[in-house]
């Protein structure tokens, strides 16, 4: 009885000896990090975000391309394209940048101008003087604004305080402590201006004496209203304020504040 043996198969290696697997992972990098970029560097501030990646993906494309020359990776034209998709969002990136720095130095500039705008010149009384005489205008080395001046702004509007006066408060007036002093200043707002002004954003506040002690505004029936409503082209309005100060107090400082786009005023007044 013979023995039957059944013939091997010839063993077949799974690849032929000495080949290696494509090494195509640079070339795919280098593509989907060029294509971000690219896209990166079409939104406004995102050019450092295509600066980096376009950069990557230069550098990746370069790398895969030098594989591609071997004989290590298929995909040369993958790693070509992620290449120059790297180079276009490099230069994206440069003109992002340009462009950016330039947006917010325009910013910087209009803030700059809308202060510069914003801010007042010391203007004399009328004659030179004060309302009340002696006080002076606003000229040479004094630049301290007295009863009767005027802060101009820029835009037109103009603010003068005059002289105070000694006031007696109501028995009911709400703001006055019982052996201190009351004083009104009457404060005139000049629109010479081509827009509107309104009026009731204006602060008023006031400081009395040596020590500058706040100078509580009195309410009662006849003033503490305050200013309101709006100020046309070539108009003013005016309005009354009282002030609390000690009995011994011989100056009053009244600082007014146009509103949130106008840096406020100061005067020195006597009493």
């Amino acid at each position: 009885m013979s023995q039957y043996t059944q013939p091997q198969q010839p063993y077949t290696p799974a690849q032929p000896p000495g080949s290696r697997p494509a090494r195509n992972g640079l070339g795919t990098s280098a593509l989907v990090l060029g294509i971000i970029g690219t896209v990166s560097g079409l939104i406004p501030f995102f050019f450092w975000l295509a600066g980096i990646l376009g950069l990557i993906a230069l550098i990746l494309g370069l790398a895969g391309r030098g594989r591609a020359k071997r004989g290590e990776a298929t995909n040369k034209g993958v790693t070509t394209f992620g290449a120059v998709l790297g180079l276009v969002a490099l230069i994206l990136s440069v003109v992002g940048a340009v462009l950016t720095f330039k947006a917010v130095d325009d910013v910087v500039t209009d803030i700059n101008k809308a202060v510069a705008d914003s801010s007042a010149s010391a203007k004399p009384a009328a004659g030179g003087g004060a309302a009340g005489g002696d006080a002076g205008g606003t000229e040479g080395k004094d630049d301290v604004l007295r009863e009767g001046d005027s802060a101009a702004y820029d835009d037109g509007l103009e603010v003068t305080v005059n002289a105070p006066a000694s006031y007696t408060a109501d028995e009911f007036a709400i703001g006055h402590t019982k052996g201190n002093s009351a004083y009104t200043v009457s404060v005139v707002i000049e629109n010479k201006g081509k827009e509107k002004f309104d009026a009731t954003l204006v602060t008023v506040d006031a400081r009395a004496g040596e020590d500058g002690v706040n100078a509580e505004q009195i309410f009662d029936g006849k003033v503490g209203e305050g200013f309101s409503g709006t100020v046309l082209p070539g108009k003013k309005i005016t309005a009354t304020y009282a002030f609390d100060a000690p009995a011994d107090a011989k100056d009053l400082t009244v600082e007014v504040g146009p509103g949130l786009d106008w840096d406020a005023s100061q005067w020195e007044l006597k009493l």
